[in-house]
């Protein structure tokens, strides 16, 4: 343990600052420049995965994703999957019973809404498969396998998979309840759903995704991929299933690798595997045969390498799934959770910011994405498919979500989907309503990002973006403090403010209210916002001055 003076005083002082009265606190000043990092807001960012017609237009979500451990075994042809470590192995009937009912369902429901469709595409080379009469299958059999130390409610001879002592069975058969496929099996599917809702570029399913997590393959799905994936094959199942998208639908979208999280991000399932079989020490035998390149890296140079060998690219959108990691529970709202919740969305900006978990180590995020794809496969989009901070219910979990939001926007990140879609009542659900339809009739932030500081993001940050050339002007205000309200500060430079601002806020009361307007000089204006609240205002301006610092 190293004495660390500054860093742990500074730390202390952060979280003693959370709970100080608003007597104690001096004003915060939010700075914008209105003619500095100006760049386009991707609507895509405000995403969700599994939302409902009926939240998706409440949210006008743009992009629906269909992901999840459950589609890296989804039978097209049966409409069928397998929920894996999820639920005892089971492999269990979808919703329909047509071929793809389910997913043709998901994507008319999008079109509906107006959300573009992300599929995914199984690539592990297994399926589910169904007993007569679309019964349930299992794959570890108590009778076959022998005792385990807990079997399904409804199937009492499905089990866990995990002996008596602790063992995870193995030998067994996966053809019990599953089905081996290669990617051929999965491309009358494309052209099933190319047929129904046509290509890509005549609003069919835009984006396609390499399946899900496949790091975790050798857990979630051990019962048929009990050994982690090595990078050659994962990148030559890659390769196939991007291809087969692209044969099939030219003006598609494909998305992945679709890891899981750090530990993914840097290494294949069989080194994952194989590190935790030799207490993380010594040089992982599939990382150290390519070069000890980090996989995600090693998998955009083997594509682009193909692209320029084959004159196509395959891989359009690098998608990762992010979700921070901490000793504290998803759920948990105590107030030592609450601040860490407040200053880990760190990680995914901040350069100097060590993540708070046993990761121990600066993540950097959306820069390291964006730094992988300049320097392996430019021209690549980055995307998060999968992320979610936890406390869906409660006020400490919606300002986190609106920072996030605001932090993607600012960053550029091209496209990211909330697993899952918040429930309609939460305050969480609000936060990304804010965002997107904050008076109900469609308004939302501006389109374009414009530079923005604050002193302290722990405590309260801060989103500003246009419209277009003459504005408006649209600052997010998210006062994460536990306790006491804020004077704020707004200072605008290259941009003259008029008239009186517009102002939507959500509080822990649960509810976006219309406030009354605050009075606006040509270079700023002042506002008190209430601890744990998220704050939209909208200020007219005039023309915005071109120059130098657009």
């Amino acid at each position: 343990m190293r004495w660390e003076g500054g860093t742990i005083v500074l730390k202390r002082f952060s979280l003693l600052v959370g709970l100080l009265p608003a007597s104690c606190l001096a004003v915060d000043t939010v700075s914008i420049d209105v003619g500095a990092d100006r760049h386009p807001i991707s609507p895509l960012i405000y995403g969700m995965n599994f939302a409902t017609p009926a939240q998706a237009t409440t949210l006008r979500c743009p992009i629906n994703r269909r992901g999840g451990n459950a589609t890296t075994r989804y039978n097209w042809q049966l409409d069928c999957t397998s929920s894996g470590s999820d639920w005892y192995f089971l492999s269990h009937p979808e919703d329909g019973a047509l071929p793809s009912e389910t997913v043709d369902n998901f994507v008319s429901g999008n079109v509906g809404a107006g959300s573009q469709s992300m599929v995914t595409i199984p690539t592990i080379g297994w399926v589910a498969k169904l007993a007569p009469n679309r019964d349930d299958l299992w794959s570890f059999s108590v009778v076959k396998y022998g005792a385990q130390q807990s079997t399904e409610p409804w199937h009492p001879d499905a089990g866990n998979g995990v002996w008596l002592n602790g063992q995870p069975v193995v030998g067994n058969d996966p053809t019990d309840a599953n089905m081996a496929v290669t990617v051929t099996y999965q491309q009358p599917w494309l052209q099933h759903l190319v047929g129904k809702f046509g290509l890509a570029s005549q609003g069919g399913v835009g984006y396609y995704l390499l399946d899900n997590e496949p790091g975790l393959w050798q857990e979630t799905h051990r019962d048929v991929f009990p050994i982690g994936y090595r990078m050659d094959d994962f990148w030559l199942r890659s390769r196939s299933a991007a291809a087969m998208v692209k044969d099939t639908d030219p003006s598609a979208l494909v998305c992945g690798p679709e890891e899981w999280g750090w530990l993914g991000y840097l290494y294949s399932g069989y080194d994952f595997q194989w590190l935790g079989q030799h207490g993380w020490q010594g040089t992982p035998p599939d990382r150290g045969s390519h070069g000890n390149m980090d996989l995600v890296p090693w998998l955009l140079k083997q594509f682009a390498t193909d692209q320029a060998q084959n004159g196509r690219r395959l891989l359009d959108v690098l998608t990762l799934h992010y979700y921070p990691q901490s000793n504290f529970g998803a759920d948990d709202t105590s107030q030592a959770a609450q601040l860490w919740r407040n200053r880990s969305t760190r990680s995914l900006w901040d350069p100097t910011y060590v993540d708070e978990s046993w990761i121990n180590d600066k993540i950097d995020l959306i820069p390291r994405m964006k730094a992988w794809v300049t320097q392996q496969f430019p021209g690549t989009k980055v995307g998060v498919t999968e992320y979610n901070f936890g406390a869906e219910g409660h006020i400490n979990g919606a300002t986190t979500q609106a920072d996030v939001l605001g932090i993607f926007g600012r960053e550029g990140l091209d496209l990211a989907t909330r697993w899952t879609t918040p429930d309609p009542g939460s305050v969480t659900f609000k936060a990304v309503q804010m965002y997107r339809n904050a008076d109900g009739n469609g308004l939302g932030f501006g389109s374009t990002s414009v530079k923005c500081d604050v002193a302290d993001p722990d405590n309260l940050s801060a989103f500003a973006s246009i419209g277009g050339p003459s504005g408006p002007l649209k600052v997010m205000v998210v006062n994460k403090r536990l306790t006491g309200t804020a004077p704020v500060t707004v200072n605008v430079v290259h941009g003259t403010l008029r008239g009186t601002a517009v102002v939507y806020q959500l509080t822990s009361a649960n509810v976006i209210s219309h406030l009354s307007g605050v009075s606006t000089s040509p270079t700023r204006f002042a506002l008190t916002v209430p601890a744990q609240s998220v704050t939209l205002i909208i200020a007219q301006q005039g023309p915005i001055p071109t120059g130098s610092h657009a």
